[in-house]
């Protein structure tokens, strides 16, 4: 373990905190506004690319249609998961923890209680990247890159360790993995019930049968 006062961290993670910090904070006024800044719009455009890619199988048959309908399920369950996570692993933020060694560039650290670990904007990326792969490849592969920069962008400013953004990239990029496939084929099959019945609809028992 380190030698700071952050027991359940490991130490090769709070020591690369501290190298990306420091250099974080030698870097200029403008990179480091456009770092603050940068989580929430990536985290905007990872959706604008999910949303490109869901239109696209919307076009399609069952199968598409029921992919494109069920992949935010599994970024939101991915997302509650992480909160529950927060909750019983209760890991100091640190920008809290490690605030007399390290000057961080974030304007301010999220209060106590809510915790570090794992990363929800990281949870939220990876979720995002991995279903939006799922719909169209093209697209995935630049969302895929953009998820890595947002999650390390939250160690860049200061607000999570290392092993935090891991950890939620890691969680919603197997939820949505695994998760995506298995809703989707129920939906599709019901998908491809309604159409059917669509195409050839029961007939009116009022009406009489033609002879």
């Amino acid at each position: 373990m380190n030698d700071t006062d952050t027991p359940d961290v490991p130490e090769i993670s709070a020591e690369w905190y501290r190298d990306i910090v420091d250099f974080a904070a030698g870097t200029p006024q403008p990179v480091q506004w456009f770092a603050e800044h940068f989580t929430e719009g990536a985290i905007l455009l990872l959706g604008a690319l999910w949303l490109v890619a869901a239109v696209s199988r919307l076009r399609g048959g069952p199968r598409d249609r029921a992919y494109a309908l069920v992949s935010p399920l599994p970024v939101v369950l991915a997302y509650g998961f992480s909160e529950l996570s927060k909750t019983l692993v209760d890991q100091e933020r640190p920008c809290r923890a490690l605030v007399t060694e390290v000057a961080v560039i974030a304007s301010e650290c999220p209060p106590t209680g809510d915790w570090s670990f794992p990363s929800n904007h990281s949870t939220i990326a990876g979720g995002l990247a991995v279903a939006t792969l799922l719909l169209s490849r093209r697209v995935g592969l630049i969302a895929l890159p953009l998820a890595a920069l947002a999650a390390f962008s939250r160690t860049f400013v200061g607000v999570h360790y290392p092993h935090d953004v891991v950890a939620g990239v890691l969680l919603g990029a197997l939820f949505a993995a695994l998760l995506t496939p298995l809703l989707a084929r129920p939906a599709a099959a019901l998908l491809h019930r309604r159409a059917r019945h669509a195409e050839h609809p029961a007939p009116d028992p009022a009406t009489p049968a033609r002879r």
